[in-house]
């Protein structure tokens, strides 16, 4: 679990404070790894105190974070810091909280980071890591994984050091986020939630998570009660319940497959996850009937076609990573997933897409 959290308006402010105690010596500077989006805003980037040899790295969130990005910006701070960093501090979406987490790792532990794609690999802690979303949806400020396409597989370094020792939830820096990508990102919290309670991994921790997530999805979707800036904190609470109940859990079939359609044709996640979620029916009919009324609701086109170029071998692709995924088959369907869970079925499925 995540150690440390504030939360509320305006709590952003309090970075400087929180980081002060944590630095190690006037040398080992805390690295900033900021969306670019804000590159040039000074409403947020005022607000980072840099001193000695601190350093922020604006970095596009256009593309899905990778095993050689993640190298690259480890072997781009030791080259310009003789000692060890203080910290990584992530600000933006899940992309830049999934590469700061990493980040973190890879500065204590040894090889490159696709050596540790999979359940427990890494051995050494990693640097003190803090989270702060920009975006509310994605869970990536409170799960024990990052998302990480590596060049055989897309598979998050799933260990117990890869959460963040703080996280700072100001709902306030959600506010400038595009109607889309609300919607998309939000559903990837909605999702997290049906996934974890219809899953076979349910228990009493990822079920009292997940259904006020749930709630909390159906009030800002469905009901949309409250004013745009109560709407914003209930979406940034239901992300953190959501990422809770599948850190006691585990996600579905509509993240198994999507993380096919990231590995080979580089879909954003959350768009990814509407994708497939749309045709999942057989395994999620009361969850995604409700998403569907969503999408409707708040005019949101689902793009349609994008397997229909694809061939036999890109299809195999596709396959081949979403069932390498099995604790999220097993999650869905229970033990004995591979009698139903076929490559002739999954491919019908991708056909849909």
């Amino acid at each position: 679990m995540v150690s440390r959290v504030v939360f509320g308006r305006g709590s952003f402010n309090q970075l400087s404070d929180i980081l002060s105690p944590k630095r190690l010596n006037v040398k080992a500077p805390f690295i900033y790894l900021v969306d670019d989006v804000f590159k040039g805003n000074a409403w947020l980037t005022s607000r980072i105190s840099l001193a000695y040899a601190d350093q922020v790295i604006f970095i596009s969130a256009d593309e899905e974070p990778k095993t050689s990005q993640v190298d690259q910006l480890v072997e781009q701070i030791i080259l310009s810091h003789k000692d060890r960093p203080s910290g990584i501090i992530g600000i933006g979406g899940g992309t830049i909280l999934d590469l700061a987490k990493a980040v973190a790792i890879m500065l204590t532990n040894p090889g490159e980071s696709k050596d540790y794609q999979g359940w427990d690999l890494v051995k050494t802690p990693a640097i003190y890591h803090v989270g702060v979303p920009t975006i509310s949806g994605t869970g990536a400020e409170v799960s024990r994984t990052t998302v990480l396409t590596g060049p055989e597989k897309k598979l998050g370094i799933n260990s117990d050091y890869t959460p963040f020792d703080q996280v700072i939830l100001d709902p306030e820096l959600t506010k400038d986020v595009p109607k889309d990508q609300w919607f998309f990102t939000g559903m990837d919290c909605y999702i997290h939630c049906v996934e974890s309670l219809k899953g076979t991994y349910l228990n009493a921790f990822s079920q009292s998570y997940g259904e006020k997530a749930y709630d909390l999805c159906k009030e800002i979707f469905i009901d949309g009660d409250g004013s745009k800036e109560e709407l914003q904190d209930k979406l940034m609470m239901a992300s953190w319940h959501g990422g809770m109940s599948i850190a006691y859990s585990q996600v579905g079939a509509a993240h198994a497959m999507s993380y096919g359609l990231g590995y080979l044709l580089g879909t954003k996640h959350g768009i990814g996850n509407c994708i497939v979620f749309d045709h999942l029916e057989e395994f999620y009919p009361e969850g995604v009937a409700l998403f569907k009324e969503m999408k409707e609701k708040h005019n949101i086109e689902i793009p349609q076609g994008i397997c229909s170029q694809l061939s036999d071998d890109e299809f195999d692709i596709m396959i081949d990573v979403a069932l390498g995924l099995e604790p999220l088959w097993e999650n869905a369907i229970g033990k004995n997933w591979k009698k139903t869970i076929t490559r002739e079925k999954l491919k019908a499925l991708y056909q849909k897409m």
